[in-house]
């Protein structure tokens, strides 16, 4: 930014303003620490505290966005390398908007849903975490030196387990934390690999776009592939995936939401981020990571269907959310390798305006979740049912979130997939290749995603809101508190908002294609004009005057007449029960037989003998595959082999100092050239 006063009152605002949020965020939840366990004043200081963080760190952002530009800080610090750099750009405001808002709801929704007199053990624990996982997620969205960048990783990556164990009594919970923290650690590893590639090639470990020509094709390669695992498994991309189902699922309901909804979010933008820096991208990159948000969009959504436990089935589908996503950031990589901004607008703006839609709309889906789970204290859906009748706010909420993640007009959801959409049916036109042509095969399996996610989410509500209560719980439900309920309404506002006027995030969304494309040579165009966003909002407004018109119109034509209550027609059986409702399995069992080579179904079925058989019961599992029977399997033989080494222990302290010894001629060896010494004793 420039010296005039406007443009240094702005650079001020937009740089501190986070570092601010930070700083309120991050201690949000050290005031409860000194509190009593069951005191309710630690929870509503942490939630008032980090709402003031966020409100902060938020007008940062837009202040960011306003003046154009990136505002940037520097500032010297003890470590021997790297500084304490930040930037807030069009890339990093574009991931900040979500980031700042669900944590933020989520601490409000904490309030009653993981209230501190109900859960005193670990309340001010989860609430000190969760302040600092969401100050981490800001500060490693505006870092642009490596050293910080990785301080702000390790420190969401840490906060995250201790909050996906919050409650670590739970057998459950611990197992997913272990996994969770083995999974992120690995990707921590690639990411040291990757910033240690990067000082050698370069001198610096600023996350800098790098100049053309600067670093070989091979380097270059290299840090994309390290770049690719490292931030590919904190956004879950398959089959890289293997954290996140079991984490999602054992954490807190607003817990989960923040790591679907947030936290994933930073692998996309840690991707987006590494593709901006690395010059001359070859087309197999962008063909790579296409491929890849294929499976994961595929194959999420096709594990969703065959779940049982509510929130298993939705962090699949952030699985299959996440490959959406990256669906558009590969065609984004390709349009950049093939010289064509349309397909750059069209996928980058698809894919970062699918984080905030996704950021919404799963952030809903959570709490509402939540809020059910919080009333019947069960994850298994088909325990549940009826609860449109006891609990009709969540079951609306919950509706919302599902048309809005099935892509359906005219919530968010449809404008980011119709983004990617239209870009993936660019790469057909005749001047752009076979090469190009062949990006298109992407098209009919977003096509499948939206079909499979609404086949599944019908599932869902059917099994979960409609029908009779299958559970005592169910029918004494009651709907849950306005805490819970008001942060559910701010996002579904959201969604509507966003797909009514997606234009509004237009100029955002091209900021963030020009922050991406600053090392290109080429030119970025506005997404207004590659988009007909106009059209999108003419025909979201169309079906909301159709539906309204049709409510009018039915209860019209219902009022005058008296509306009698009838029980369901019963197939001729004397006592009809609730277990005999459809559920969610029997709903979900043709589209887990056509997809059983890839879910691998479990299947116990009642073994019927004689005229008076005993009663039986029939039970059927989808475990995850790439965990379970694959990196299990690998890991226990790898135990076992090492098991055989245990020999070398003896016990005896003689043969320990063998082994030394043994170890310090192998080394002098190696150091020292004994075979040209001698060769030339026998030539002497």
């Amino acid at each position: 930014m420039g010296d005039e006063p406007a443009e240094s009152l702005a650079w001020v605002l937009a740089v501190w303003l986070p570092l601010v949020g930070v700083i309120v965020i991050g201690a949000s939840g050290l005031p409860g620490l000194f509190l009593r366990r069951d005191s309710a004043a630690g929870e509503r200081v942490s939630a008032t505290l980090h709402v003031l963080g966020a409100a902060a760190a938020l007008a940062g952002a837009i202040v960011s966005v306003v003046a154009g530009g990136a505002a940037s800080l520097n500032v010297a610090w003890g470590l021997p390398i790297g500084s304490f750099r930040v930037e807030v750009d069009g890339l990093s405001a574009a991931f900040l908007v979500p980031l700042i808002l669900v944590p933020a709801l989520g601490s409000v929704f904490g309030v009653r849903y993981w209230s501190q007199r109900e859960h005193p053990r670990s309340g001010r624990k989860l609430r000190a975490f969760y302040g600092v996982l969401a100050a981490s997620l800001i500060l490693l969205t505006i870092a642009r030196d490596g050293v910080l960048f990785l301080l702000s990783w390790e420190g969401m990556a840490l906060s995250a387990y201790f909050l996906v164990t919050t409650d670590d009594r739970d057998p459950e919970a611990r197992a997913a934390g272990w996994v969770y923290f083995v999974a992120t650690h690995v990707g921590t590893l690639a990411l040291f690999a990757f910033f240690a590639v990067l000082y050698e090639a370069t001198g610096s470990l600023g996350l800098d776009a790098l100049p053309a020509g600067s670093a070989t094709l091979g380097v270059t390669t290299t840090l994309f592939l390290l770049g690719l695992v490292g931030f590919g498994l904190k956004a879950g991309i398959m089959p890289l995936h293997v954290w996140l189902p079991g984490a999602h699922a054992a954490a807190p309901s607003h817990v989960s939401a923040v790591l679907s909804g947030v936290v994933l979010k930073t692998g996309i933008y840690g991707l987006a981020r590494m593709t901006s820096m690395l010059p001359d991208p070859p087309v197999f990159w962008g063909g790579l990571v296409l491929t890849l948000g294929v499976i994961s969009g595929v194959a999420g959504v096709v594990f969703a269907i065959a779940q049982h436990d509510l929130k298993r089935l939705l962090a699949y589908h952030s699985i299959e959310n996440v490959g959406i996503i990256v669906m558009g950031l590969g065609l984004a990589m390709l349009g950049r390798s093939m010289g064509r901004p349309d397909w750059i607008a069209l996928g980058l703006g698809g894919a970062i305006l699918h984080v905030w839609n996704h950021s919404f709309f799963k952030s809903l889906l959570f709490f509402s979740a939540g809020s059910v789970i919080h009333q019947i204290h069960t994850r298994e859906i088909d325990r549940m049912g009826g609860l449109a009748r006891t609990m009709p706010i969540t079951a609306v909420m919950f509706l919302c979130g599902a048309v809005a993640i099935c892509g359906l007009p005219p919530l968010n959801g449809f404008v980011s997939e119709l983004l990617v959409y239209l870009g993936l049916l660019r790469t057909l036109g005749p001047a752009d290749g076979s090469s190009a042509a062949g990006a298109a095969f992407a098209a009919p399996a977003l096509a499948l995603i939206g079909a499979l996610a609404a086949a599944c989410f019908v599932k869902v509500f059917g099994a979960v809101f409609l029908g009779s209560p299958r559970e005592a719980r169910a029918h004494t439900a009651h709907e849950s508190p306005r805490a819970m309920l008001i942060p559910m309404a701010i996002l579904a506002a959201v969604c509507i908002g966003v797909g009514l006027l997606p234009s509004v995030a237009a100029p955002l969304l091209d900021g963030a294609s020009r922050a991406w494309t600053s090392g290109w040579g080429g030119t970025a165009r506005s997404l207004q004009e590659v988009a007909p966003l106009w059209w999108v909002s003419g025909m979201s407004a169309g079906v909301w005057i159709g539906a309204a018109a049709c409510v009018y119109a039915l209860r019209r034509r219902v009022r005058p007449r008296e509306i009698a209550r009838v029980g369901t027609w019963d197939c001729g059986y004397a006592a009809p029960s609730a277990r005999m409702q459809y559920s969610a399995s029997s709903l979900a069992q043709l589209l887990v037989g056509i997809f059983g080579w890839i879910v691998h179904p479990r299947e116990h079925g009642p073994h019927v003998r004689g005229l008076f058989p005993r009663p039986g019961k029939y039970h059927s599992h989808v475990h995850d595959v790439v965990l379970d029977e694959w990196i299990l399997p690998a890991m226990r033989w790898i135990a076992g082999q090492t098991m055989r080494m245990r020999v070398l222990q003896t016990g005896r302290i003689q043969v320990y100092i063998l082994y030394i010894l043994g170890a310090l001629v192998a080394l002098i060896l190696s150091i020292v050239p004994v075979l040209d010494l001698l060769g030339r004793l026998v030539t002497q």
